[in-house]
């Protein structure tokens, strides 16, 4: 959907004045296969015609680019524990349509083996206005994510969020890294996606620190000036500020295959963004210290795209390496004043996606095999009754 503020920035501003802290908004995003042959299946428009009917789905389903994508969308909840009981709620009906449909939904951030050549860009003005002005970088881009909306109030306090969590944004993507396989083989990463998007997307990955809402301001209003946006989602950044809603959006990480894992993600995200605010609060921007420069937090993302959950990431202020579990550990100890005061519950598996992935590759089991067996864990735990995390 387009920002409806525009590039309108002092509008921006009081959308974000105007917020409420830590409400929570969670986007999902599934590609559209067939169940038998696992192929891709350009049936958007269909599905999302099957959606308007729907007065849940009608506001809640979402095109994504590409017409073989959909993504559920929660909309704005008060509270972490109630975006989860509306996600729910969104799903069951999707992925129901879905089996009417004669379709199946999946969930990794890559398909095996869907070649981006087949693709197609869905037909609305926005999208194809995106499809003109990137070219084989829209069409390249089949790729599926989770994006997490937490509401910060203030202009200024919204982009010292952002600025603090860029350092935060490996271990999230080395914790979310469900996409080790393309084009029929195992890339040797564990977050293939990453590189397909973050690395060809102009605008896209870690953005620079920007200290001030005025300074942030300043930037986008030359970009508009010299006509390189027209919109601020054009900032494809893994973390930015969302003009339209007033929250920080986190946009880094793979799709998860378990829909309890999804969930388990968003918490992890929550909790950090949440945790980022309330330190703001107590220690000032400069406060903290000074933010880690691009290149060593792209140090770190590199480690995660290329091990994921098996990395060791550089701490660069205690200048030593850190296991990627433990590390893991020491961000789950450090939000945890922010969990206690939104009740947000943090559950992560013991192995992620990628890992699993790997781990049924080493034991013989084809690339194929593990993502039907893949696409029929999201068709079950996506509407499990019971969830975990």
């Amino acid at each position: 959907m387009a920002d409806e503020t525009g590039l309108d920035l002092d509008r921006a501003r009081d959308v974000f004045d105007s917020s409420d802290d830590f409400t929570v908004g969670l986007e999902e995003e599934f590609a559209i296969v067939d169940p038998s042959s696992l192929e891709l299946q350009h049936r958007f428009a269909e599905m999302y015609e099957r959606c308007l009917e729907d007065e849940v789905l009608a506001d809640s389903a979402a095109g994504e680019l590409i017409d073989t994508e959909i993504e559920i969308r929660s909309g704005r909840a008060e509270s972490f524990a109630d975006a989860i009981e509306r996600q729910r709620s969104r799903r069951a009906r999707l992925f129901a349509l879905a089996q009417e449909m004669g379709l199946a939904l999946a969930a990794t951030g890559t398909h095996p083996w869907a070649s981006y050549l087949d693709q197609r860009i869905i037909e609305t003005p926005h999208y194809r206005r995106l499809e003109q002005e990137l070219a084989w970088v829209a069409r390249r881009n089949n790729t599926w994510s989770l994006h997490l909306h937490m509401g910060i109030r203030g202009a200024d306090r919204a982009i010292a969020v952002c600025d603090w969590l860029r350092e935060l944004l490996p271990m999230l993507l080395a914790a979310s890294a469900n996409s080790p396989f393309l084009d029929r083989h195992d890339t040797g990463l564990h977050s293939i996606r990453s590189e397909i998007f973050t690395r060809t997307f102009p605008r896209c990955g870690i953005p620079s620190p920007f200290g001030s809402w005025d300074r942030y301001a300043e930037f986008v209003a030359e970009l508009d000036r010299f006509n390189s946006i027209v919109e601020s989602t054009q900032l494809w950044w893994s973390v930015r500020p969302h003009h339209r809603f007033g929250t920080v959006e986190v946009r880094i990480c793979d799709a998860q295959t378990r829909g309890d894992e999804s969930f388990g993600l968003a918490a992890l995200i929550a909790a950090c963004t949440a945790q980022t605010a309330l330190e703001y609060d107590e220690h000032g921007y400069d406060g903290a210290g000074t933010p880690l420069h691009d290149r060593e937090i792209e140090e770190n993302l590199w480690r995660a795209i290329r091990y994921g959950m098996d990395a060791r990431m550089i701490d660069f202020r205690a200048r030593k390496e850190v296991e990627a579990r433990a590390a893991l550990e020491g961000l789950l100890e450090w939000s945890a004043p922010a969990r206690e005061q939104l009740g947000i519950e943090v559950s992560l598996p013991a192995r992620n996606g990628a890992q699993r992935a790997r781990d049924a590759l080493a034991e013989g089991t084809s690339i194929e095999h593990i993502y039907a067996q893949s696409v029929e864990e999201t068709g079950r735990t996506y509407i499990a009754e019971e969830v975990v995390g």
